[in-house]
């Protein structure tokens, strides 16, 4: 296929010209003759908004930069998406209904970002844990900037490998009901405080492949999205993300928060997500977040073998009622997670799995998991109401501190905890685990951290059906289950070695008496 270099249509590459029209011309040219390769060589091309064409590839030697214009009149907007959204109608690379596309190369493509933000001044920050360092800057005016930066649209056959992505004004790369998508080996760098600065947001796609990547951003690194401004809603489905390194100060791999239609055959793997020695609002909120909250519906997600390091919460998992896009909210549903091989250190969060009343989460198992904490939580947070937020953004910290100090269950059904250890590594005068309104709930081999006097080991609030084998008390253990609510009923304790708990068994707070049955267990 016949090389179309820019230069040769006059484009100047001294970064102070603009170019547009020259790099345009050689992706036109290339379609026309059947297609080919539009060819930037080493140089810095000032460019607006540009339109990948079918059978065309676009690469980046090395030494090559695609510079976005801070001009806004350089980019056309595209009808669709609304005009001044964190994800809007001007773009730097776009495509729409083309086959076999590609960005390629060791170049680099920068969309100038810092130009389209200012400070935000505010007068006052939360506490670090529950802030966000992006919220120190806000978009410049009507939140006029490009985004996303690279958007590919209802697309077929998109390749995107070896470029390096850099300081996005706002989302950074989306495939939006695109069929069949490899993204490998490339590089994404924005600023820690970049506004809405996405990595890579997969959206209502099939058959979507990201490999090898290496991404730092202000936002969430790797958001799965169900929603298409651009025509019919698809199913985002066959989505396999691995081998990638992600940092952020948002989430590091995400179903949500536009979840207006449904995901399917996800899998997460063989990665890692890590924050350095930084302020803890410039630390990832959530490893993983798995949110469904405007009615649609997530069934069948595999994570395995992450490692994560100061991540403030390592799991979060919600299923709310916000209802974006319903005439009338309607609460979706979530279902089908496996989560395995998990190794989290830094922590200071709690994990949590959350329904809404009357509508649980459903066949979640977690095994294997390994999580360090330095929350160093205190007693009275065990006793704090949680707030139910049905209809709220969905966020790992949306509950303030959490009663337990490893993870809390609550409206949840058919959840199992399989080789799960979760240990303090500071003083923690909270629960291991705490679940309210859980029904069919199976722990094996569950390990942590003695919380000392007075405490439960584990309390089950309202739980139904649950089963425990094979666990050990660890040292500081006073009182090993505590069984509460009038709705407790069918939990079983067989083949526990409780021989470090000072008492075994608590029922309180209107349990019924014979809520828990015991057998074979050493004590």
């Amino acid at each position: 296929m016949p090389t179309h270099n820019v230069r040769e249509f006059g484009a100047t590459g001294d970064g102070d010209t603009l170019d547009t029209k020259a790099i345009q011309a050689a992706i036109d040219a290339a379609h026309e003759a059947g297609g080919g390769t539009a060819y930037l060589p080493p140089g810095r091309y000032l460019s607006g908004g540009i339109e990948l064409r079918t059978n065309v590839t676009l690469h980046l030697e090395a030494g090559a930069t695609l510079l976005g214009s801070t001009d806004l009149s350089d980019y056309q907007a595209h009808v669709g998406p609304p005009a001044h959204e964190d994800a809007n109608q001007r773009h730097l690379i776009f495509a729409r209904g083309a086959e076999n596309i590609a960005i390629s190369g060791l170049g680099t493509v920068d969309g100038q970002g810092q130009a389209f933000w200012e400070p935000a001044d505010r007068p006052e920050r939360p506490e670090l844990w529950a802030d966000v360092a992006t919220h120190d800057w806000k978009p410049i005016g009507d939140n006029d900037r490009p985004s996303p930066m690279v958007e590919l649209v209802e697309c077929r056959n998109v390749r995107v490998e070896g470029v390096t992505l850099l300081n996005s004004p706002g989302w950074t790369l989306r495939p939006i009901a695109c069929d069949t998508v490899m993204i490998r080996g490339i590089v994404i760098r924005n600023p820690i405080h970049g506004i809405n600065t996405d990595g890579i947001d997969p959206t209502a796609c099939h058959n979507v492949l990201i490999a090898n990547c290496d991404i730092e951003t202000g936002d969430d690194a790797i958001c799965l999205k169900s929603e298409n401004p651009y025509g019919p809603l698809r199913v985002t489905r066959n989505i396999t993300v691995t081998n990638c390194v992600l940092s952020c100060c948002c989430n590091g791999f995400k179903l949500g928060t536009a979840t207006r239609g449904g995901f399917e055959n996800i899998t997460f793997s063989n990665s890692v997500i890590y924050n350095r020695d930084v302020p803890l609002n410039q630390r990832v909120i959530a490893g993983f977040a798995i949110e469904m909250v405007d009615g649609g519906w997530i069934d069948g997600v595999s994570i395995a073998n992450i490692r994560m390091q100061n991540v403030r919460t390592p799991i979060f998992i919600r299923l709310g009622n916000r209802g974006w896009g319903q005439p009338t909210p309607t609460p979706g549903r979530l279902r089908g997670i496996k989560i395995s091989g998990v190794h989290a250190t830094g922590a200071i969060l709690t994990s949590s799995i959350t329904g809404i009343p009357g509508q649980p989460v459903e066949d979640v198992t977690l095994s294997d998991i390994r999580i360090e904490t330095d929350e160093g939580g205190e007693r009275s947070w065990t006793d704090a109401p949680v707030p139910e937020e049905v209809a709220a953004y969905p966020e790992a910290r949306m509950f303030g501190r959490l009663p337990a100090y490893g993870m809390y269950i609550r409206h949840a059904r058919d959840v199992r905890l399989s080789d799960v250890d979760i240990r303090s590594t500071v003083p923690d005068r909270r629960p291991l685990l705490v679940t309210d309104d859980v029904e069919q709930l199976t722990l094996r081999s569950l390990a942590g951290t003695g919380p000392g006097p007075d405490i439960p080991l584990l309390d089950l609030r309202d739980t139904r059906d649950g089963s425990l084998q094979g666990s050990t008390a660890p040292h500081g253990t006073d009182v090993y289950l505590r069984v509460s609510g009038g709705r407790s009923a069918g939990i079983t304790m067989v083949g526990n070695d409780l021989t470090r708990a000072s008492t075994v068994l608590e029922v309180t707070s209107g349990a019924p008496t014979d809520a828990v049955r015991c057998g074979g267990n050493l004590h």
